[in-house]
């Protein structure tokens, strides 16, 4: 099935059921602390937000739309881009967690971090032009915050420290999520290699 972009300012009858994007999944022992870190600091500040299933904890790389039905074309668009991409594996650390701030309600509550996510930036600007050579460009944007979202609260919680939470990134994903549904299909991965 072919799907039709949301554009902003435009009233489309569509609706939207398929989000895609480039995703980097922690490995199993990295997830548990993460879910570990979400349901401690839920306690510590009183937050009523349910933590993200763990299968669900990922670092967003590259949102590439939101669609009626799966778009095969933006899907073939990014296996390109993605199979163009030469990166060895990575080292990832988040050591702070915070509040988004860009909403009144239903915040996100993340994971951050600064030196730990060098790697990963540069991965994900080396995405970006291959993604632009590929059609994608509109999708890859310079302005970019790693994070792994714990999870969705109205209440907002300053930036804190947490036991540092690292994993090696080896493969990264390209992702279809049905809205609205928590659910997560990995389309497609690419190993990382030295």
């Amino acid at each position: 099935m072919t799907g039709q972009s949301s554009l902003p300012g435009f009233d489309d009858d569509a609706k939207l059921t398929d989000r895609l994007f480039f995703a980097l999944f922690p490995d199993a022992q990295a997830a548990g602390r993460i879910a570990d870190c979400a349901r401690q600091l839920r306690a510590e500040h009183g937050l009523h937000g349910t933590p993200l299933k763990t299968e669900r904890f990922h670092i967003t790389l590259h949102h590439l739309g939101d669609y009626a039905g799966l778009d095969q074309g933006i899907v073939d668009m990014a296996s390109r881009a993605a199979s163009a991409v030469k990166a060895s594996p990575f080292s990832v650390t988040f050591d702070w967690a915070a509040s988004f701030s860009s909403s009144p309600r239903n915040r996100p509550f993340v994971l951050r971090g600064d030196a730990g996510l060098a790697q990963l930036m540069v991965f994900q600007r080396t995405l970006g032009l291959e993604m632009i050579k590929a059609g994608l460009g509109r999708w890859a944007k310079p302005a970019y915050t790693p994070h792994v979202t714990l999870l969705y609260d109205d209440r907002a919680v300053a930036e804190q420290a947490v036991e540092p939470i690292t994993w090696t990134a080896g493969e990264f994903v390209l992702v279809r999520s049905l809205i609205g549904q928590t659910l997560h299909i990995p389309l497609a991965r690419w190993p990382l290699r030295p």
